[in-house]
């Protein structure tokens, strides 16, 4: 286990808290005892089985039904306990350890069934998991069951010893139901003749004084049946007695009380010696239930959290005399790369709030080991360190980190924080003797193994002096190859990354248009700290103002104010230029739709033409009918004159039929294609025309000054004149707006599902979206296997394929387009 610092490291962070949060997630003080055991972990393999054995359960929790997640008791100390030759566990007990050794049988049951789809569980129970002990929980479930056996022929569904426990005390229970039966009827003549004759209050009844059962009687008349009073009432109205005839009998019933306790604890004493051979097989079980326990608290705060398992990389060792890390030998590759990583308290207090949480992107290299943060004043910048310190933390803890799946971790050895104010009455410190003595622990302690964050650095004395001590420990820190981040408002730790290499500046962004911080973080430029804007925002003085600024010097001042509204300009053209290129993507799609319709046409006309011919070919059999007809017609008529100028006319308008109706077809058909081709040409024109006021994406920010004399030159072509196919920018931006890449059909009639899918897969290859989620669950399988059909009639779909096990497995169809 590897030594942090500070010692309250975890409460600096606020790890504590999810140590808490896991505690009341688990079913059980076994779980528990796992939570409070958790601890930092530098063994990467150690961290893959944990992150792994976590993500499964996760998946089990969304995806599986029927995970046994009840009766998880703690019987260790009874059966610890009971290793004691005559000991043995009261009823209570024993129905907590059938109830928690069933559900210990059923877990190992349940995983085995599914050893495919969760190794790393299925890996635990069958006792190959880290911290191998030599026990197969797997193997014990014989004992389990055996168990259940034996307790269920000893007690029944109310947790009573059954009579049937043994013949002895089937025959105790049974004399003893005799005698009560005998004592009943007696007491009740006895009680009907002490009614009958007024001796007992209005709407008395027999009842029980010291177990025993008793008649109530007016005091005055006590005498008149002869027994044992046992009680009185408050009043001494009532006195409560015991018939004498059924005093006798009820001593045997007492008797045979006692007897049956002896049975009963003989019993169970004889259980306790028959399991108390294999208590260390039942031990390891427990600690088996205790372990998923607690795997399901952290699947379960993964899910309220949105934790994923992401990439990671072994412990980065030094190569050579240089700096490079483990793992590649380019120096510019990524072992530490964040993308919408989240702090998990802040995204579930704010999501108790229904607010949002801005993510966190931040990479760190060999070229990029130090990241020194500036911006302003409730910015995000103490946010931003606190999260990467508490999600690497979580990480090596083997909690599935909030951030999005491409993410990248590596493994530390240590982690060194400085934030806060360790200002000290008793030590006699003060923030900065404090601040000062963390830096020298840092200096003395860190390596190239190490993570260090440091907030608010050089503050807390004279801005030259400590800024001087915070530049020249950074200095140090960084030839020790560590990795790091840390916060200021210090202007020479900003220049300082100009020149020393492996140190990188990064900005939390501000809208001066409208007075607030973005809490974005930007690598490459320092921020400003917005001291005299946040002053206006909050109602300063403005003649005060003003006089601070004629203090500051207005080129500082426009400096820092041209580099972050270039900043913020330069987002917003990034953002305009991505949606120029799916536009440009979008019409390229458009000709390559409009080609195949001109291929479709010509394909078309062929079969027109060989259609028209093949009903020439009929009528002209047709004909060949018809003029044999008329032969025979023009003799059987004799050959009439007026008949055969008839027949004649007949015979020429069939002749122009036949020569009209084909070219006809022919015509219209070379009439379509020609119209699609212009059709075609017109918008090739157009889309080569529209296309050519995009501007180059590839444009970069060569001259800081010359781009903040004009910072709006990246907006050249990006205000194009209104063009017929605005229209289609239009809907295709709402539909990338509103697109989701999953759809959910649970739920859905199979008609219903068909038609959702159908339109959504159109919009998928509309907006060119590359992959997306079909989500339709398992059950009977029947619309898994119409949204595969549907899938496989679709040219344009590349692969249709089951999700990870940890995304969801066969309850998802992930589709690739080509």
């Amino acid at each position: 286990m590897s030594s942090n610092f500070p010692p309250n490291f975890e409460q600096k962070l606020g790890f504590d808290v999810i140590r808490q949060i896991l505690s009341d997630y688990c079913l059980s003080t076994l779980g528990q005892v796992w939570v409070m055991k958790m601890a930092f972990s530098t063994d990467a393999s150690e961290i893959h089985t944990s992150l792994q054995q976590t993500s499964e359960l996760k998946a089990i929790l969304q995806f599986e039904d029927q995970f046994p997640a009840q009766d998880y008791y703690d019987l260790i100390p009874e059966l610890l306990r009971i290793r004691i030759p005559g000991t043995y566990m009261e009823t209570e007990q024993l129905s907590e350890l059938k109830l928690s050794v069933l559900t210990i049988s059923e877990l190992l049951l349940f995983l085995a069934e599914r050893k495919e789809k969760f190794p790393a569980l299925y890996s635990l129970a069958n006792g190959s998991g880290e911290h191998e002990t030599g026990f197969s929980p797997l193997a014990a479930i014989p004992l389990l069951q055996s168990i259940v056996s034996q307790v269920e022929r000893i007690l029944d569904d109310k947790s009573e010893v059954r009579d049937s426990a043994s013949p002895e005390l089937n025959r105790i229970r049974k004399e003893k139901s005799r005698l009560q039966s005998s004592v009943e009827h007696k007491i009740l003549q006895s009680f009907k003749l002490a009614r009958q004759n007024g001796w007992t209050p209005d709407e008395a009844e027999v009842t029980i004084r010291n177990g025993r059962l008793v008649i109530p009687m007016i005091n005055t008349h006590k005498r008149k049946i002869q027994g044992f009073v046992h009680d009185e009432s408050a009043t001494g109205h009532t006195v409560y007695i015991e018939p004498s005839e059924i005093f006798e009998t009820n001593n045997e019933i007492r008797e045979l009380d006692y007897a049956e306790r002896r049975e009963i604890v003989r019993i169970l004493i004889e259980f306790a010696r028959t399991v108390r051979p294999e208590i260390d097989i039942l031990v390891h079980a427990y600690h088996f239930l205790g372990k998923i326990d607690f795997v399901r608290s952290k699947a379960r705060f993964a899910i309220s959290v949105k934790g994923i398992n992401p990439i990671h990389h072994p412990p980065a060792r030094k190569e050579g005399s240089g700096h490079s890390r483990a793992g590649s030998s380019d120096h510019k590759t990524d072992l530490f790369s964040w993308h919408q990583a989240i702090h998990p308290l802040l995204f579930l207090s704010h999501q108790k709030q229904k607010k949002e949480v801005t993510p966190l992107d931040i990479a760190l290299n060999h070229d990029q080991r130090i990241l020194i943060i500036s911006g302003p004043n409730a910015g995000g910048k103490s946010v931003c360190l606190k999260t990467v310190g508490l999600v690497q933390y979580m990480f090596q803890c083997g909690l599935l980190p909030p951030v999005r799946e491409d993410s990248e971790f590596c493994v530390f050895h240590k982690i060194f924080i400085d934030i806060g104010d360790e200002q000290s009455i008793d030590n006699d410190l003060s923030t900065y003797s404090s601040k000062l003595i963390n830096l020298k622990y840092f200096i003395e302690n860190i390596d190239q193994y190490s993570l260090f964050l440091i907030d608010e650095m050089g503050t807390g004395t004279d801005p030259s002096l400590g800024g001087a001590i915070a530049e020249a420990t950074l200095e140090a820190l960084n030839a020790k190859s560590a990795m790091g981040v840390v916060t200021t408002h210090y202007s020479n730790l900003k220049l300082l990354a100009a020149r020393e290499q492996g140190i990188v500046n990064g900005a939390m962004l501000y809208d001066l248009k409208k007075l607030k911080p973005l809490f974005q973080l930007k690598i490459g430029k320092p921020g400003s700290s917005f001291a005299l804007e946040i002053a206006q925002a909050i109602g300063f003085p403005n003649d005060v103002l003003t006089h601070a600024k004629s203090k500051t010097g207005k080129s500082q001042l426009d400096f820092d104010r041209e580099l972050q509204n270039l900043e913020v300009e330069k987002q917003e053209i990034d953002q305009k230029n991505t949606e120029l290129r799916v536009a440009d993507d979008f019409l390229a799609e458009l000709i390559h739709k409009y080609e195949k319709l001109n291929a479709d046409l010509d394909s078309k006309k062929k079969e027109i033409i060989e259609k028209a011919r093949a009903e020439a070919r009929q009528l002209l059999d047709n004909s060949n009918k018809i003029i044999e007809k008329t032969i025979k017609e023009i003799r059987e008529s004799q050959a009439e004159k007026s008949r055969t100028k008839e027949i004649r006319v007949e015979l020429s308008e069939l002749k122009e039929k036949l020569l009209r109706e084909p070219g006809i077809e022919i015509q219209n058909a070379n009439s379509k294609v020609q119209h699609s081709k212009s059709q075609i040409s017109n918008l090739k024109s157009e889309i080569s025309d529209l296309k050519s006021q995009i501007p180059n994406p590839k444009s970069e920010i060569s001259d800081p000054k010359s781009e903040i004399r004009n910072p709006k030159s990246f907006l050249i072509g990006s205000e194009a004149k209104p063009h017929r196919f605005q229209s289609y920018f239009d809907d295709l931006h709402t539909k990338l707006t509103n697109f989701s890449i999953t759809l959910d059909l649970r739920g859905s009639r199979v008609d219903e599902a068909l038609a959702l899918l159908q339109r959504y897969i159109d919009d998928a290859i509309l907006c060119s979206i590359p992959e997306v989620q079909i989500l339709h669950g398992k059950g009977n399988g029947v619309l898994r296997q119409v949204t595969r059909d549907y899938l496989r009639s679709q040219k344009e779909v590349k692969s249709a394929r089951d999700a990870p096990l940890e995304g969801g497995g066969a309850g998802i169809t992930v589709v690739s387009f080509r």
